[in-house]
Protein backbone atom coordinates (compact mmCIF):
# COMPACT_ATOMS: atom_id res chain seq x y z
CA UNK A 1 0.00 0.00 0.00
CA UNK A 2 1.42 3.34 -0.82
CA UNK A 3 0.73 5.92 1.71
CA UNK A 4 -0.36 9.32 0.77
CA UNK A 5 -0.41 10.59 3.92
CA UNK A 6 1.75 14.03 3.93
CA UNK A 7 5.05 13.69 6.12
CA UNK A 8 6.44 16.66 6.08
CA UNK A 9 4.62 17.79 9.46
CA UNK A 10 5.33 14.31 11.51
CA UNK A 11 8.49 14.57 13.68
CA UNK A 12 11.56 12.13 12.23
CA UNK A 13 10.73 9.55 15.11
CA UNK A 14 7.06 9.49 14.07
CA UNK A 15 8.27 9.10 10.00
CA UNK A 16 10.05 6.65 10.43
CA UNK A 17 7.95 4.10 12.83
CA UNK A 18 5.25 5.00 10.01
CA UNK A 19 7.44 3.57 6.80
CA UNK A 20 8.43 0.22 9.25
CA UNK A 21 7.47 -2.77 8.63
CA UNK A 22 5.59 -1.05 5.36
CA UNK A 23 5.21 -4.40 3.75
CA UNK A 24 3.31 -6.32 7.02
CA UNK A 25 2.19 -3.83 8.70
CA UNK A 26 -1.87 -3.43 9.06
CA UNK A 27 -2.56 -6.75 7.15
CA UNK A 28 -4.48 -8.47 8.80
CA UNK A 29 -8.22 -8.22 9.67
CA UNK A 30 -8.02 -8.49 13.21
CA UNK A 31 -5.64 -8.98 15.82
CA UNK A 32 -4.98 -10.33 19.07
CA UNK A 33 -3.93 -8.01 21.62
CA UNK A 34 -2.41 -10.62 23.79
CA UNK A 35 0.17 -11.91 21.30
CA UNK A 36 1.08 -8.73 19.19
CA UNK A 37 4.33 -6.98 19.97
CA UNK A 38 6.57 -5.43 17.05
CA UNK A 39 10.11 -4.71 18.80
CA UNK A 40 11.66 -2.67 16.35
CA UNK A 41 8.59 0.07 16.70
CA UNK A 42 7.37 -0.62 19.73
CA UNK A 43 10.52 1.14 21.51
CA UNK A 44 10.42 4.09 18.98
CA UNK A 45 6.49 5.00 19.65
CA UNK A 46 7.01 4.92 23.27
CA UNK A 47 8.89 7.47 23.07
CA UNK A 48 6.22 9.73 21.12
CA UNK A 49 3.61 11.62 22.69
CA UNK A 50 0.36 13.78 20.80
CA UNK A 51 2.87 16.05 21.37
CA UNK A 52 6.33 15.17 20.04
CA UNK A 53 4.29 13.16 17.10
CA UNK A 54 4.72 16.03 15.05
CA UNK A 55 7.95 17.93 14.17
CA UNK A 56 6.26 21.62 15.48
CA UNK A 57 3.90 21.60 18.31
CA UNK A 58 0.15 20.22 17.59
CA UNK A 59 -2.78 23.36 16.70
CA UNK A 60 -4.89 20.53 18.07
CA UNK A 61 -3.86 17.79 21.02
CA UNK A 62 -7.18 15.89 20.36
CA UNK A 63 -6.25 14.96 16.63
CA UNK A 64 -2.36 14.67 17.46
CA UNK A 65 -3.64 11.76 20.12
CA UNK A 66 -5.34 10.21 16.81
CA UNK A 67 -2.64 10.62 15.43
CA UNK A 68 -0.64 8.71 17.68
CA UNK A 69 -3.17 6.48 18.15
CA UNK A 70 -3.16 5.55 14.62
CA UNK A 71 0.95 4.74 14.47
CA UNK A 72 -0.21 1.91 17.29
CA UNK A 73 -2.85 0.85 15.59
CA UNK A 74 -0.74 0.75 11.87
CA UNK A 75 1.03 -1.98 13.93
CA UNK A 76 -1.30 -3.71 15.63
CA UNK A 77 -0.42 -2.67 19.01
CA UNK A 78 -4.22 -2.49 19.42
CA UNK A 79 -4.11 -2.00 23.46
CA UNK A 80 -2.09 0.88 23.12
CA UNK A 81 -3.96 2.91 20.58
CA UNK A 82 -7.11 1.77 22.93
CA UNK A 83 -6.20 3.68 25.52
CA UNK A 84 -4.96 6.72 23.74
CA UNK A 85 -8.52 7.17 22.18
CA UNK A 86 -10.55 6.06 24.71
CA UNK A 87 -10.82 9.63 26.06
CA UNK A 88 -10.59 11.50 22.84
CA UNK A 89 -14.08 13.10 22.84
CA UNK A 90 -13.92 14.18 19.13
CA UNK A 91 -15.70 12.09 16.14
CA UNK A 92 -12.20 11.33 15.09
CA UNK A 93 -11.72 9.66 18.35
CA UNK A 94 -14.84 7.78 18.08
CA UNK A 95 -13.67 6.49 14.45
CA UNK A 96 -10.64 4.90 15.90
CA UNK A 97 -11.97 3.49 18.57
CA UNK A 98 -14.41 1.66 16.60
CA UNK A 99 -11.61 0.74 14.03
CA UNK A 100 -10.08 -1.05 17.31
CA UNK A 101 -12.68 -2.96 18.85
CA UNK A 102 -13.23 -4.01 15.00
CA UNK A 103 -9.61 -5.07 14.55
CA UNK A 104 -10.05 -6.98 18.60
CA UNK A 105 -12.94 -8.83 17.27
CA UNK A 106 -15.32 -7.03 19.39
CA UNK A 107 -17.88 -5.98 16.68
CA UNK A 108 -20.94 -5.17 18.95
CA UNK A 109 -19.22 -2.56 20.59
CA UNK A 110 -17.26 -1.42 16.58
CA UNK A 111 -20.92 -0.77 15.76
CA UNK A 112 -21.77 1.38 19.04
CA UNK A 113 -18.08 3.72 18.23
CA UNK A 114 -19.35 4.05 14.64
CA UNK A 115 -22.53 5.22 15.34
CA UNK A 116 -20.73 7.75 17.53
CA UNK A 117 -18.65 9.31 14.25
CA UNK A 118 -21.36 8.61 11.57
CA UNK A 119 -21.14 12.47 10.51
CA UNK A 120 -17.74 12.12 10.30
CA UNK A 121 -15.81 14.75 7.56
CA UNK A 122 -14.39 11.89 5.80
CA UNK A 123 -17.12 9.01 4.80
CA UNK A 124 -17.88 10.31 1.10
CA UNK A 125 -14.40 10.22 0.34
CA UNK A 126 -14.37 6.77 2.24
CA UNK A 127 -17.91 5.73 -0.08
CA UNK A 128 -15.95 7.12 -2.97
CA UNK A 129 -13.05 5.31 -2.68
CA UNK A 130 -14.41 2.18 -1.60
CA UNK A 131 -16.80 2.43 -4.76
CA UNK A 132 -13.66 1.87 -6.81
CA UNK A 133 -12.33 -1.08 -4.92
CA UNK A 134 -15.84 -2.80 -5.10
CA UNK A 135 -15.99 -2.27 -8.88
CA UNK A 136 -13.94 -5.06 -10.27
CA UNK A 137 -15.53 -7.46 -7.78
CA UNK A 138 -19.10 -9.63 -8.73
CA UNK A 139 -22.12 -7.81 -7.65
CA UNK A 140 -22.97 -9.51 -3.74
CA UNK A 141 -25.05 -8.30 -1.37
CA UNK A 142 -22.32 -7.99 1.18
CA UNK A 143 -20.54 -5.97 -1.10
CA UNK A 144 -23.40 -3.18 -2.39
CA UNK A 145 -24.31 -2.57 1.15
CA UNK A 146 -20.94 -1.06 1.50
CA UNK A 147 -21.42 1.79 -0.12
CA UNK A 148 -25.32 1.28 -1.09
CA UNK A 149 -25.91 4.71 0.47
CA UNK A 150 -22.25 6.32 1.17
CA UNK A 151 -20.07 4.25 3.25
CA UNK A 152 -21.83 1.91 5.45
CA UNK A 153 -19.62 1.02 8.53
CA UNK A 154 -21.98 -1.49 9.95
CA UNK A 155 -22.24 -3.47 6.97
CA UNK A 156 -18.21 -3.69 6.73
CA UNK A 157 -17.76 -4.74 10.23
CA UNK A 158 -20.48 -7.48 9.50
CA UNK A 159 -18.36 -8.09 6.17
CA UNK A 160 -15.32 -7.97 8.49
CA UNK A 161 -16.92 -10.47 11.01
CA UNK A 162 -18.20 -13.30 8.21
CA UNK A 163 -14.59 -12.94 6.31
CA UNK A 164 -12.13 -12.35 9.24
CA UNK A 165 -10.74 -16.72 9.57
CA UNK A 166 -11.34 -17.04 6.48
CA UNK A 167 -8.81 -15.71 3.85
CA UNK A 168 -9.82 -18.30 0.90
CA UNK A 169 -12.93 -15.89 0.89
CA UNK A 170 -12.10 -13.55 -2.03
CA UNK A 171 -13.93 -10.88 -0.11
CA UNK A 172 -11.02 -11.09 2.70
CA UNK A 173 -8.72 -9.53 0.48
CA UNK A 174 -10.93 -6.54 -0.32
CA UNK A 175 -11.89 -6.07 3.54
CA UNK A 176 -7.91 -5.51 4.42
CA UNK A 177 -7.27 -3.14 1.34
CA UNK A 178 -10.60 -1.40 2.84
CA UNK A 179 -9.82 -1.35 6.00
CA UNK A 180 -6.45 0.31 4.69
CA UNK A 181 -8.08 3.12 3.15
CA UNK A 182 -10.06 3.85 6.00
CA UNK A 183 -6.90 4.14 8.05
CA UNK A 184 -5.20 6.60 5.57
CA UNK A 185 -7.87 8.43 4.94
CA UNK A 186 -8.72 8.93 9.03
CA UNK A 187 -4.97 9.65 9.03
CA UNK A 188 -4.77 11.79 6.89
CA UNK A 189 -7.63 13.33 7.99
CA UNK A 190 -6.28 14.00 12.04
CA UNK A 191 -2.75 14.77 10.76
CA UNK A 192 -3.76 17.81 8.67
CA UNK A 193 -6.25 18.63 11.79
CA UNK A 194 -3.67 18.51 14.64
CA UNK A 195 -0.91 20.19 11.90
CA UNK A 196 -2.99 23.16 11.04
CA UNK A 197 -2.44 22.55 7.68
Amino acid sequence: MSLQAPLDPLSTVARGVLKSNLDTAYGRLTASVADLSVPSVEGPLLKLTPQTVFAKPPVDDNAATCVLAGLWLWHDILDRAHKLVQNVPTSSGSFWHAIIHRREGDFWNSKYWYARCANHPILPSLAANAAGALNPHPADASLLRLTHQGWDADAFVELVEAVHQSPEDPRHDLCVQLQQLEWRLLFDHDLRTAAGV
